[in-house]
């Protein structure tokens, strides 16, 4: 996210450092496997990353921009509401795996 944008109305957000902002897909309630079964939001499930869509990003993130979908852990996040509507902070370092167009095949991800 830019210094002069927003989400929806209100004041300009900046994020710092090596934050993602992310809008998670789906919810976090019932799901169905991909044969159809209908999965209840209280089965017990081993751990289990989660995807999302990045909608901000701050200015010393490298691998990410908005629009990205992201592989986290759902265990290592911080929930945030900016006008109405939740979201999960996170560091770069959290993020697993960056899904994008621009990403190449033969890629590692890797850097130091």
């Amino acid at each position: 996210m830019t210094a002069d944008q927003d989400l929806d109305s209100g004041l300009p957000i900046r994020l710092l450092h090596d934050r993602v902002l992310v809008k998670l897909e789906g919810s976090e309630g019932e799901r169905r496997s991909s044969a159809g079964i209908v999965i209840p939001a209280t089965a017990a499930v081993g751990k289990r990353l989660a995807w999302a869509t990045a909608v901000g990003v701050g200015p010393n993130v490298r691998s990410i921009v908005s629009g990205d979908r992201v592989l986290f852990d759902p265990d290592d996040r911080s929930e945030v509401e900016l006008h109405g509507r939740g979201y999960v902070l996170l560091r770069e370092r959290d993020v697993h795996a960056v899904a994008a167009e621009r990403v190449e095949v033969d890629a590692t991800g890797l850097y130091l």
